[in-house]
């Protein structure tokens, strides 16, 4: 394929197919399965969440065709083990869209974003219910991948549970539950013997809880934890360069006299 201003979407799926040609295709492309490819998957919608946050448009829209790629990838992948090509994912796309959106693409009336949701979890239920072995019993938490990314995967558990009632009212008692998490891990960390499976598991209750407070304030516990680590990271960069100008070395400062670089690299940001 010669190199052209302009493509379409049918360019991206012959170039793939040419990858994986048996006698002159790439030898990267030809040795990859499903499962090796899984990883450039993750990393490709990390790269696409890191643009979308750092508000670079032009890196976006490459990453976005990395990912599309991906997508390309698994379908060529289906395709040479007769299990499903690109319009069976097109098609299975559009159907479960169109399904999920009755008040769009039909006459039922949904006009608060509670109703849609609610609406979206029932069609999904449906949706498990009739890929389900009817000799098995259901689940209101299955399908949920294992894969996911540990805090996505507390949201996704606890959305689930809420859709069957299992929630707290608001965001207060929500609230309570987090601090009664703290007490039980100060419970174990004040202990004369120190049971680290134990602080492990008070640990992630605590966790949990917190992911629960991002979801009933509308937060995403992924996107929360990404801008704190990114703050974090600001900051302690900023840090490094007060050092710097200060003539002092990081490494033989003690943890007081970082923490008073920390306290002014904060109160420069609140000035400005």
């Amino acid at each position: 394929m010669q190199l052209k201003s302009s493509y379409q979407l049918d360019d991206l799926i012959e170039i793939m197919k040419a990858l994986r040609d048996p006698e002159t295709g790439c030898p990267w492309d030809l040795k990859q399965t499903f499962s090796s490819v899984i990883s450039h998957t993750l990393e490709e919608a990390y790269e696409v969440a890191d643009a979308i946050e750092r508000e670079d448009y032009d890196e976006l829209k490459l990453e976005l065709g990395d990912l599309l790629f991906q997508v390309i990838f698994y379908a060529q992948l289906g395709k040479e083990q007769e299990k499903f090509d690109m319009q069976d994912i097109i098609s299975g796309i559009c159907e479960k869209l169109i399904r999920r959106h009755p008040h769009v693409f039909a006459d039922e009336i949904l006009s608060t974003e509670a109703e849609i949701k609610a609406n979206w979890e029932t069609e999904k239920a449906k949706e498990r219910e009739s890929k389900s072995n009817a000799n098995v019993r259901l689940s209101t938490l299955d399908n949920i991948p294992q894969s996911l990314p540990a805090l996505s995967r507390a949201i996704k558990l606890q959305k689930r549970c809420a859709h069957v009632g299992f929630d707290w009212p608001n965001v207060s008692q929500a609230l309570a539950k987090v601090k009664e998490e703290i007490a039980e891990l100060e419970h174990e960390l004040e202990q004369e013997t120190i049971d680290a499976s134990l602080v492990e598991a008070e640990l992630g209750d605590l966790m949990f809880a917190l992911t629960n407070i991002n979801r009933h304030l509308k937060l995403d516990a992924e996107t929360t934890m990404r801008k704190a680590n990114s703050k974090f990271e600001t900051r302690f960069r900023s840090l490094e360069q007060l050092a710097e100008a200060k003539q002092y070395d990081l490494n033989s400062l003690s943890l007081e006299a970082m923490e008073a670089l920390w306290q002014e690299v904060k109160q420069n940001e609140r000035n400005g």
